[in-house]
């Protein structure tokens, strides 16, 4: 009887698989949300880990499970399979998942997030291999999972940068920012001409953080300035960077097509000029701009609107997300999910009472002048699209500095925070 109840349960074991799947979907908003703390992303990812744990206790029960969700492959049911094939050193499933990841989007997502999700321990003999094979898929997943443990993978990083294969010299790129390779800026530079627009966009972006202030940021204007997959990134980081009398000059360009209005709001935000607060303000009449324009204020303010009560309720009617009608073509997500409705008669009132502490022309960052201290005060208090702002200007701050990592493992960020250059 004892060694019958030992047995794996299948039921319980579907649970674990389905819901492993679908929290690894809900972290990947969560990790983009305005309004979660890394407390937060911390209850999930526990969640999450015992998922997981349940599925690596039922052994091979659990890996076949995984591997027959693959009929249907998600990025959750990849994700989940490859974090098992990892800490079971499963060679013959990850080359099955890898073939997976070579031909479906969704699959080599899950692929490359379970490779951040594991630990560092959990990936010796695994990474090196995949670094020092001839498919560029698997370099460029190992220079991923080094660039998200924060490991650097030494002379093959640069290497990487000049492959033919115009996706690995993208994340080769990323990743020389991400750590903080400085020794690649020259690499980073001669990028900038890349062919393939997100290897150069990269580049850009990486150089940048490596202290290119130069010809970096004329690729990003290129980028913020014209319609592209990029262009949000590109606009945020190259205003986190410029003056204010730069960042006026690009905004008013992109404010001539009425299309960019929600890019306009956006980079009001980044350029942390309370000279775009009472335009702000005004947008906030529009119910389609009201968030997104309070959220823009939060960031030159550093108010929380929820918390200081200067929030409304939402419009009569509002259907945030796609419904539950089959019929309805419109299955996009509200891009606002999460961030308050706001108040913009007390905004109003806040800022006739408050304006002078915030003279225009000048750039704060939530509420305070940019620094290195308020930028780690962020890391460890703000919401989430605040904290990858943050990680950002302390980059920029400190070129050289790796960019921390607010989408990885709640108590791996803990763990940064709490030592190194981080605390």
């Amino acid at each position: 009887m004892l060694a019958h109840s030992r047995q794996p349960i299948p039921a319980v074991i579907q649970q674990h698989a389905e819901e492993s799947a679908i929290l690894r979907h809900v972290r990947s908003s969560l990790v983009r949300a305005p309004h979660v703390k890394l407390h937060h992303l911390r209850r999930l990812d526990e969640r999450l880990a015992a998922h997981l744990d349940g599925l690596a206790v039922a052994g091979d029960a659990g890996s076949r499970l995984c591997t027959g969700a693959l009929e249907t492959p998600g990025v959750g049911e990849v994700f989940a399979a490859t974090v098992l094939a990892i800490e079971h050193k499963d060679s013959t499933r990850l080359d099955r998942l890898f073939a997976l990841a070579a031909t479906l989007p969704q699959a080599r997502r899950g692929l490359t997030s379970a490779f951040g999700w594991v630990s560092a321990h959990d990936l010796k003999g695994i990474v090196a291999e995949l670094l020092a094979s001839r498919l560029s898929i698997r370099r460029e997943i190992g220079i991923a999972a080094c660039a998200m443990h924060r490991l650097d993978p030494g002379a093959m990083l640069t290497e990487a940068c000049n492959d033919p294969d115009p996706s690995l010299r993208a994340r080769a790129f990323r990743a020389a920012g991400e750590l903080g390779r400085r020794d690649l800026r020259p690499a980073c530079a001669q990028g900038l001409k890349d062919e393939d627009d997100l290897a150069r966009f990269q580049a850009a972006s990486s150089a940048l953080l490596l202290g290119d202030r130069d010809r970096s940021l004329a690729v990003l204007e290129g980028f913020a300035a014209n319609p592209n997959p990029c262009r949000a990134r590109a606009l945020r980081l190259w205003l986190t960077a410029v003056d204010a009398p730069s960042a006026h000059r690009l905004l008013k360009t992109i404010a001539q097509d009425p299309a960019n209005r929600r890019l306009l709001i956006q980079g009001a935000g980044s350029a942390g000029d309370a000279h775009y607060i009472p335009w702000l303000i005004g947008q906030m009449a529009d119910d389609r701009l009201a968030r997104l324009a309070g959220e823009s204020f939060s960031f030159v303010t550093g108010l929380d609107l929820a918390d200081r009560d200067l929030e409304r309720p939402p419009p009569d009617g509002l259907e945030p997300g796609p419904n539950d009608d089959p019929e309805d073509p419109d299955t996009a997500m509200d891009e606002d999910d999460g961030l308050p409705w706001p108040d913009a008669v007390k905004l109003q009132d806040w800022w006739d009472a408050n304006q002078t502490g915030f003279p225009p022309g000048r750039r704060v960052f939530l509420g305070e002048p940019v620094s290195v201290g308020y930028c780690r005060q962020v890391l460890r208090d703000g919401f989430q699209r605040q904290r990858s702002a943050a990680a950002i200007v302390l980059s920029l701050l400190q070129p050289g500095t790796p960019l921390f990592p607010t989408h990885q493992p709640a108590w791996r960020q803990a763990r940064l925070l709490g030592a190194g250059e981080w605390s």
